[in-house]
C-alpha cells in the first residue's frame, strides 16, 4: 500500500530526492564519507552549500544585493531575530495579524518593540486576508511584517502587500517555493525548511544587504544577521545534512521547470480538493474564496462525531496525517510541492466514499 503523507510539517519529501540521498548516504560523490560525517571546513561540504545557494538564487531570481543565510532555530527564532536586527533606531513595527502563526510573531516582537497592528483578520474569524484598502501602516515604523500562509487556518495571501518605503518582511515558512515571487519587493524573507524546502533543521533567510548591521544593544552574536552573512552561514557548524537535502530539492525544482511549473501543479491539486469540499454538504472549508491556501486545506465534517471514523478509514487506505491542528480541530490536508496529484485523487475518492456511507 502506498502511503500519502498530508502532514503540515515535517512534511512529505520528493521520493526521488530520498532515493538519491539514500544512494549517496555512505559515500558522497566518491569521497568515502557521508555528508553527515563531513567537516564544514573541509573541501567537500562547502561545494554542497555553494551549489544549494546557487540553485536557490536561480529558482527564486534572488538579486545580487541579497544575502542567502542557512540558519537554525526555525521560524520561532526569526520571530525574535527580525526585530532585534531591523529596528535600526525605530521604536515601532507594523504587523498584519491573520492567524495563529502571525500572532506568535507579534507576541515575540512585542518583547523588543511597540507593535502596531496594520491590519487584522479578526473580524472575519481569521478566515480571510484583510482587504489592503483597510490597512493602516505606520510610516515611521521599522518595517511591515506579514505571514504569507497560515498553516493552521489555511489562509494565504494572493498578493504581495505594498509597504511603501518600509522594508517588507515575510514569514514564508509554509508556501515558499510553491509559486514565483518578486524577491526585490521584500527586505527580508524567512522560512523554516520542513514544508517545501527539505527536512527540519535549517531555516532559510533572504535579506537585503542594506538591512544588515545595527542590531539592538545586547543582541547575542548568534542572533546578529551580520555574523552569518560575514561567514557564509558557517560561523558555527551549519545543519549540513538539512542543507544538503534542501540543495537536492532545489536542483530537482530547477530540472522540472521552476516555480511557475510548481504553481500550476499546486493550483490543480488544490482545485480538486476544494471542488470536492464545495460540491458537498457533508464537508466544509471556512476560508474566504480569495484567501484560500494552496498549501494547507482545513475542512470539517457535518457531524464531528464522525471525525475518528474518518481518520481511521483514511489511515487504512494509506492517507495519513489528516488530523487538524489541536487548536482548530477537524481535518487538514497539506498539499506541498512533493504531494503528487495521485495522493489528492486518492483522498477525494475516499472522501466521496465516506460521504456515501455516512452522509
Amino acid at each position: 500500500m502506498h502511503i500519502y503523507n498530508f502532514s503540515a510539517g515535517p512534511a512529505v519529501l520528493p521520493s526521488d530526492v530520498l532515493v538519491q540521498a539514500q544512494h549517496e548516504l555512505l559515500d558522497w560523490h566518491g569521497c568515502g564519507m557521508s555528508v553527515m560525517e563531513m567537516s564544514h571546513r573541509g573541501d567537500e561540504y562547502p561545494l554542497i552549500q555553494q551549489q544549494a545557494e546557487a540553485d536557490l538564487r536561480a529558482l527564486m531570481g534572488i538579486p545580487d544585493n541579497y544575502r542567502v543565510l542557512f540558519l537554525q532555530g526555525g521560524a520561532w527564532t526569526q520571530f525574535a531575530m527580525v526585530p532585534m536586527n531591523l529596528m535600526h533606531g525605530h521604536q515601532r513595527v507594523n504587523y498584519v495579524h491573520t492567524g495563529i502563526w502571525s500572532e506568535k510573531a507579534i507576541d515575540e516582537a512585542a518583547r523588543y518593540a511597540k507593535v502596531h497592528l496594520a491590519a487584522s483578520g479578526k473580524d472575519s474569524g481569521f478566515h480571510a486576508v484583510p482587504a489592503p484598502d483597510d490597512w493602516q501602516i505606520e510610516t515611521d515604523a521599522a518595517y511591515l511584517h506579514y505571514t504569507s500562509n497560515e498553516t493552521i487556518g489555511g489562509v494565504q495571501f494572493q498578493f504581495i502587500p505594498d509597504a511603501g518605503v518600509l522594508p517588507l518582511v515575510c514569514d514564508m515558512s509554509s508556501d515558499i517555493l510553491s509559486r514565483p515571487i518578486d524577491v526585490s519587493r521584500f527586505g527580508l524573507i524567512y522560512a523554516g525548511a520542513q514544508k517545501n524546502i527539505g527536512p527540519a533543521g535549517v531555516t532559510l533567510v533572504i535579506v537585503r544587504d542594506d538591512l544588515l548591521g545595527e542590531p539592538i544593544p545586547g543582541t547575542p552574536t548568534m542572533l546578529d544577521y551580520r555574523t552569518h552573512a560575514e561567514h557564509d552561514s558557517m560561523f558555527n557548524t551549519p545543519p549540513t545534512w538539512s542543507i544538503y537535502m534542501a540543495g537536492l530539492v532545489f536542483a530537482k525544482l530547477r530540472r522540472e521547470g521552476g516555480l511557475s511549473v510548481m504553481q500550476a501543479h499546486n493550483q490543480a491539486k488544490a482545485a480538486l480538493l476544494y471542488r470536492t469540499i464545495d460540491d458537498s454538504d457533508f464537508y466544509h472549508n471556512p476560508v474566504a474564496l480569495d484567501s484560500r491556501s494552496l498549501m494547507n486545506i482545513p475542512f470539517t465534517l457535518a457531524d464531528r462525531a464522525l471525525d475518528g471514523a474518518f481518520l481511521a478509514g483514511a489511515t487504512e487506505r494509506g492517507l495519513v496525517q489528516l488530523k487538524g491542528h489541536r487548536l482548530a480541530g477537524g481535518m487538514r490536508a497539506s498539499l506541498y510541492n512533493a504531494m503528487p496529484m495521485q495522493g489528492v485523487v486518492a483522498l477525494v475518492d475516499y472522501m466521496r466514499e465516506f460521504e456515501r456511507m455516512h452522509g
